[in-house]
């Protein structure tokens, strides 16, 4: 009696520690197959959903928006002469000294499509799907230096140990796929200055962190069984084990001995679907090229058959962006080569019938100054990073194309109109997948925790369809 009594305790208290989100892999399994997302997540249900994945392109190191997105001519006009000491007196950066120099871009900016859209001239492809992209130039974040300002990006504090936007996304809706993982990363270049944390579930159950896909050799380490280990000696190991870790899960009722379980026969399950995700030869050859032929172009065409196969989040950082110097042909170099494989995915996405459903999201952790960084020789000089003022875009997912939203002043290094905090930006993003950021919660160390932080967070409504 006694014992039966601490087994259902036990339950009672696995339950309430896990919360009525966990509603993915953990909670799941406890509740059956028959449980849907929708039965566990009706408390941060707030609209009919718009989107229903997500693709985020964190481009790492932070490019220059003056050179991409907003045009500005009166930089342009006094390039090289000494800038206002308003712009730098009684301010915070990471490397500029002394009384610096303007620098006006060198690139010509281009309208497209029937929204006029501005881009670079470094941004050929992007400006054949102009008409889908909503442009937002008045971001404004907190932190000048790489780390911290990546941490608020992704999980809208500048300290270690809080949740990303992908597993505070995957905590929320739960998984549509049972073969792969909710949300799954990709790297191209540099690893981002706070490195994992990025993707990392930070204090929600650990089922909920992103699940790095490597892009040259096996695209996950360790997941072939040993050689001369048969699938079914692989499954019946795991109904042992699985039978021992609930036992131990009645004994101790700890959430994470339940991550174990679904994490052991989640990776069982990509023995067989992940080979089968990065196997490219499956597509037509005009999609190939359509993409191209880089590691990055690859990872954009995965993103986009693992959003086919119902993955939740999948983000694809991107560096080096971090131009302090030889900006001009770093930035070159970086747009050649993401503007092919990112407009091959929105076309791709677009003529699939998947952009409706796919909310595209780029951008960086903060942008570059309107200042020139090192020497005045055209070739060899840079920018240093910005916090005040700089740009992110969306598209698809319930998002408007072919708009503009807000702007900067004549020097591009503070917000002049509709002024956009990280904060906002993710209310949004939740808001499209159908969840009120107030109610996604999950209460840590005495409080009810959530992504937008406890200072007030808009969703940006004028940006959605």
């Amino acid at each position: 009696m006694i014992s039966e009594l601490n087994k259902a305790l036990n339950r009672r208290k696995f339950l309430s520690r896990t919360g009525a989100g966990v509603g993915s892999l953990a909670l799941g399994s406890l509740l059956g197959k028959e449980a849907t997302a929708a039965s566990m997540l009706a408390p941060f249900k707030k609209v009919a959903p718009k989107a229903q994945s997500v693709i985020f392109f964190h481009m790492t190191g932070a490019p220059s928006h003056l050179d991409l997105f907003d045009e500005k001519p009166v930089l342009k006009q006094y390039d090289r002469k000494l800038a206002p000491k308003e712009l730098f007196e009684g301010k915070r950066f990471s490397f500029l000294r002394g009384h610096p120099k303007l620098l006006g871009s060198p690139y010509e900016f281009i309208k497209h499509g029937q929204s006029g859209n501005e881009l670079s001239e470094l941004l050929p492809n992007l400006g054949t799907v102009a008409d889908e992209m909503c442009i937002i130039k008045s971001m404004h974040t907190t932190e000048f230096n790489h780390g911290p300002a990546q941490l608020v990006f992704h999980t809208g504090l500048n300290r270690q140990g809080n949740p990303s936007i992908g597993s505070w996304t995957t905590y929320g809706l739960g998984s549509e796929s049972e073969n792969l993982p909710a949300y799954v990363v990709f790297l191209k270049g540099n690893t981002p200055g706070a490195g994992a944390n990025l993707w990392k579930a930070g204090f929600l159950p650990s089922v909920h962190q992103g699940v790095q896909l490597r892009g040259e050799g096996e695209p996950v380490l360790y997941l072939k069984s040993p050689k001369d280990v048969s699938r079914e000696d692989r499954r019946r190991t795991l109904d042992s084990i699985e039978a021992l870790n609930r036992q131990n899960l009645e004994l101790i009722g700890d959430p994470e001995i339940q991550t174990r379980i679904d994490q052991y026969e989640m990776a069982y399950r990509m023995q067989a679907s992940v080979p089968d995700l990065v196997d490219l030869s499956q597509e037509e050859p005009k999609t190939l090229e359509m993409y191209g032929d880089t590691e990055f172009a690859g990872q954009c065409l995965k993103a986009r058959r693992l959003v086919e196969r119902g993955v939740r989040f999948v983000e694809l950082f991107h560096g080096d962006w971090d131009t302090h110097s030889n900006q001009k042909n770093r930035l070159a170099a970086n747009c050649k080569e993401v503007d092919q494989p990112i407009t091959a995915l929105i076309t791709d996405l677009k003529r699939r019938g998947l952009l409706d459903s796919t909310l595209i999201v780029w951008g960086a952790e903060f942008g570059r100054t309107p200042m020139l960084q090192g020497t005045e020789d055209p070739e060899k000089c840079g920018r240093d990073h910005q916090k005040d003022a700089y740009t992110v875009w969306m598209a698809g997912g319930g998002i408007k194309g072919g708009v503009t939203y807000g702007k900067t002043n004549d020097l591009g290094n503070e917000v002049a109109e509709n002024p956009t905090e990280v904060r906002d930006l993710h209310a949004t993003i939740l808001h499209l997948l159908g969840i009120d950021h107030d109610k996604l919660t999950y209460r840590y160390q005495g409080f009810e925790q959530k992504l937008t932080g406890v200072e007030e967070a808009h969703v940006l409504r004028e940006l959605l369809v």
